[in-house]
């Protein structure tokens, strides 16, 4: 359903033109909530460290968590201690708890979990971000700084700086707002964003003074052997199932099919549940999947079955005026 949705959202129809006047309503209460937020009327709450909020404007992925990742590897060098909010969405209740290494994916969420694994610092998730940036700061009082990941729409939590990421091939669908666009809040927000990144090349006009991210990744690992590591050529002519349960399947396959590879191909809507019979295909071929799915097959996973880590490299000096909002922002 999910999948059938994006793709929906690409363009109008007849069913897109009877559902404006419900995209009318989200937007009045989405204008409403944030005024209110903005007038005292309900209550936020400012922690005792910065907040770098990252988050985007659309329903399903844009990019966000190798953006993250990019950002605490860049804080630290900086001199910085950074930990990681999230909602953890697709696990099984929004209790406040820390993300370790050897987590259950459905217990703390697929994204926070791979960033536990990636981002070497604290990551905590919970429903509520001000919550659990207090719980995380609490265990780790040596954290300077709090990444909320996917907070943007999450007023309840102050923020000091908001990084909005757009993903470049499809930026924001027909331009609706929920249910006859994927757009959670106005294109015109990010007007009120400190810096904007495009996942890869923008398909269209960008946001003026946004910079781009590329993900880079040529290298497989085995999710049975992790320390087993092939390179993409060692997969062509051979045959390949890839399967990818993110907001936009087609970046992974296309990042595939950039490395030479050839293969048939299996989308699973964004933080899909795998499970045994998922992966069970009538070929015998070898199996590539994204890291972000890997961390909820690793249980059940075969010999054969391989995920692509990817890093993040921001063009411009972003790092410099993120680092020039904290200054301003924070003293």
């Amino acid at each position: 359903m999910e999948i059938w949705l994006q793709q929906q959202w690409r363009g109008i129809s007849v069913w897109h033109l009877l559902l404006i006047p419900l995209s009318w309503c989200f937007a009045l209460i989405v204008a409403l909530r944030r005024y209110a937020y903005r007038l005292g009327l309900l209550k936020s709450y400012r922690l005792s460290v910065p907040v770098i909020v990252v988050g985007n404007l659309t329903v399903g992925g844009a990019g966000k968590t190798p953006a993250v990742v990019w950002l605490v590897q860049r804080l630290r060098e900086q001199g910085f201690y950074p930990g990681v909010i999230s909602r953890g969405y697709g696990r099984d209740s929004g209790q406040v708890l820390p993300v370790m290494a050897d987590s259950q994916a459905a217990s703390v969420g697929d994204e926070p979990l791979l960033l536990a694994r990636r981002a070497a610092c604290p990551v905590w998730v919970g429903a509520q971000r001000a919550a659990t940036g207090a719980a995380l700061l609490a265990a780790h009082p040596e954290c300077d700084v709090l990444i909320s990941d996917d907070g943007l729409q999450h007023y309840a939590l102050q923020r000091d700086v908001e990084i909005v990421v757009v993903d470049g091939e499809r930026q924001f669908g027909n331009g609706c707002l929920l249910p006859a666009g994927p757009l959670r809040e106005p294109v015109r927000r990010l007007r009120d964003a400190d810096l904007v990144l495009y996942n890869g090349l923008c398909n269209g006009a960008a946001h003026p003074g946004a910079y781009t991210m590329r993900l880079q990744g040529d290298q497989f690992i085995n999710l049975q052997q992790s320390q087993q590591c092939r390179s993409a050529s060692d997969f062509i002519g051979v045959p390949l199932m890839a399967v990818a349960g993110i907001g936009n399947p087609e970046r992974f396959f296309s990042h595939l099919r950039s490395l030479g590879l050839v293969f048939e191909s299996r989308a699973f809507a964004d933080h899909h549940a795998f499970v045994v019979d998922d992966l069970a295909f009538e070929s015998t071929g070898v199996v590539l999947m994204t890291e972000k799915d890997a961390v909820k097959c690793a249980a059940f996973a075969q010999s054969n079955w391989w995920y692509l880590p990817v890093q993040a490299e921001i063009e411009g000096d972003f790092l410099g005026q993120l680092l020039n909002q904290l200054r301003s922002r924070c003293g």
